[in-house]
Order: structure tokens, then sequence, then C-alpha cells
């Protein structure tokens, strides 16, 4: 269960804090995305941290490569186990992202995050990707397009659907991170989601952490919810 992240994807900060509390003996850690980022700001992160628990700072950055760089320095210093940015920026916004933290943490002395670059979104359908965003081949050939283009500038690792962890793991090595959204226990609905998996397969397919949300905070027990996930990521299920 280190490997599942729970997405605190609530507008309400004391609400989230509770989940922590509650929650963090059986999860790995928390992601703070944009609602609950946009709702409750920086101080979330530090409260969640003063709860001894690690956050993954989801806001997905994306804009030209000196504001990308300066809102990945902002991050670092809140001091979140890792952050992503859309690997759409392009190759210059993710090395000047890269080469901006790594100054700053040596500069600082202050940990350096696991910096991630985003594919593409599980959301997102080939229908889509081609009739909406003119991008005319699969999810899978982008995916590894820009998996490419974040291992060139140094990043980390990438979020992506677990239907490309295999892709990225074969290609990309074993020391590329692979975050995986899009995570649906068997029991669960696929909600708004387009490329999804469960649990097992999501590890089975070589991701490093999957990131689950609604499907366990809308159950009524989270902690029974949790215990089902668990035994679908037991050795014995996968």
């Amino acid at each position: 269960m280190n490997r599942l992240i729970l997405a605190l994807d609530v507008n309400e900060p004391d609400y989230a804090l509770e989940l922590v509390e509650r929650l963090a003996p059986h999860v790995g850690m928390f992601k703070v995305g944009l609602e609950l980022f946009t709702t409750a700001g920086p101080e979330v992160v530090r409260a969640i941290h003063d709860r001894g628990s690690e956050v993954f700072l989801d806001l997905k950055f994306h804009d030209i490569p000196n504001t990308v760089a300066s809102a990945a320095m902002a991050a670092t210093r809140l001091g979140v186990y890792m952050f992503n940015v859309h690997a759409s920026n392009g190759l210059e916004a993710m090395i000047a992202t890269r080469e901006a933290v790594t100054k700053l943490c040596l500069k600082e002395n202050i940990r350096r995050p696991r910096l991630l670059a985003v594919t593409v979104l599980t959301s997102l359908s080939t229908e889509v990707l081609k009739g909406e965003l003119c991008v005319h081949h699969s999810p899978r050939t982008h995916v590894k397009h820009l998996a490419r283009l974040a291992q060139k500038a140094g990043m980390d690792g990438v979020v992506a659907s677990g239907q490309e962890a295999r892709m990225i793991r074969d290609n990309f090595g074993d020391n590329f991170l692979i975050v995986t959204p899009g995570v649906r226990p068997t029991w669960s609905t696929t909600d708004d989601q387009e490329r999804v998996v469960t649990p097992s397969r999501a590890v089975r397919e070589g991701a490093d952490f999957i990131v689950m949300g609604r499907s366990i905070l809308r159950h009524d027990s989270p902690e029974k919810a949790l215990e089902l996930v668990s035994k679908e990521l037991s050795p014995k299920q996968r």
C-alpha cells in the first residue's frame, strides 16, 4: 500500500486534514490537486506535512518556461515529495524546471522533489486526441513521444495511464518513475476516465505509484475501501 497515493479531491481543508489523520496509516502519501489547492492554498500542504505525511502536488504546471520554472521553485520550497508539469510544455520548459529546482536545492540545502511530466490525461480518448486536439496518432504513441522528451529533459518520470505503463517501463528503464492515475478497483465505476486500469494491473504493468481518489472517498467507509484495494494489490491477486 506504500504505492498508493490518495487523492484529496475535496474542497474543504478541514475535511481533507481529517482524512489525512484517519487514513495516513493505510496509504503511501496524499495528492493535493487543483481543487483543494485553489481552496486552501499552500497552507494545506504544510498542514499535511505537520501531520507526518508526504505530498504529491498535482498542479500540472503548463505555461512558458520561465513561469513554469518559477512555479517549480515555489513547489520545491513547500517541501513536497513530488510535483508535475505538462510534458507538452516542451523540452525547453522541462529543462528549465529541472535546472531551476536543482540549483535551488543546492543553494538552500533543501530536499530535491521528484519531477514528473504529465503525458496524456487519462480522460482523453483517441477520438478526442484526433478530432479535437489534432494529434493524429494513438494515445500510446503520443505517450511514448512525450515520455522520451521528459527523459531527455532530465525529469525523474512521468504521469501516465496504466495502459501505457508497460511500454514506458520497457522503453525507459527501471529508474524512470511511473505514476498512474485513472486507477479504479474492480468494484468501482470509471466516472469521467477513459483509459482506466485496476490497481493490480497498474502495478503489474510497472507503475511505481497509483493514484486513487473518488472510489475511496465515496465509499461508505474509506477504511473498508482501502482494505479492499489492499486485497487487490496482494501478490496472490496480482
